[in-house]
This record gives structure tokens, sequence and C-alpha cells, in this order.
């Protein structure tokens, strides 16, 4: 009866959940690599290692997939064009598939080294 009981719950959990994972496209970073450099240009705010620019850093990401897509939808806080503001994106403009792809390209890039362990920062900074 238990073994029932538990085999019913574990059923309706996951027909429950297979819609929300259904929602989420699979990215391909091969071709998110592409979207970010020539087609959506993320590179000239973000810069083309993601360590940023006058837009936010985007190497070594902590955001998940959900994360990142609601932030690129909603946009930043502030006004658009001030300070970097991230301006928000559409499904018209940049589609769910585009956006899981960027993201698989953007969680490809390595994290910007520390300034401790730049020779030339350091060199400068003990010249002064």
């Amino acid at each position: 009866m238990i073994k029932a009981i538990l085999l019913t719950v574990t059923l309706a959990a996951g027909m429950t959940l297979a819609p929300l994972q259904a929602q989420a496209p699979v990215g391909d970073a091969g071709r998110g690599k592409d979207l970010f450099g020539k087609k959506y240009m993320c590179y000239t705010c973000h810069g083309w290692d993601g360590h940023g620019g006058s837009g936010a850093v985007l190497s070594g990401l902590k955001l998940n997939q959900a994360g990142f897509m609601a932030y690129v939808r909603k946009g930043g806080a502030g006004t658009v064009g001030q300070g970097g503001r991230m301006p928000a994106y559409t499904t018209k403009t940049v589609p769910d598939q585009d956006l899981a792809d960027i993201f698989a390209y953007v969680k490809t890039l390595s994290e910007p080294p520390a300034a401790k362990d730049i020779p030339l920062l350091n060199q400068i900074l003990s010249q002064n």
C-alpha cells in the first residue's frame, strides 16, 4: 500500500514538473558565440571575453539559465543608456532559443584574473 502511494506521488510530481522542464530550451554554446558576437553584438557592452566594459561582467556568471533569461527580459534598474543599464529584450527581439544559446556560451567564459595575478598591473602599481 505504501509503495503504491509513493509511486502515485512520484508520478504525479513528475507530471507536474515535466511541463516546466520542457519550457527551458537547451542552449548550444557554439551557436551562442555567433549570436553574442555577430547577430546581437553583446560584446559591445560586455566585451569579447565577457569581462565587461560598459555592461556587466558575464564571465563567471552565477545566475542559472532561468535567472539569466529573466534579467535579460526585464533589463536592469535605472535609465536605459545611462550608467550601463541593461535594456529589456522581448522574445520578439531575442527569441528564447537564441537566449538559451547565448547563456550556454556565456557559461563557457572564464572568470577574469584577480588584480594581484596580473603582472603588468602589479608592476605599474609598484612604480607609484
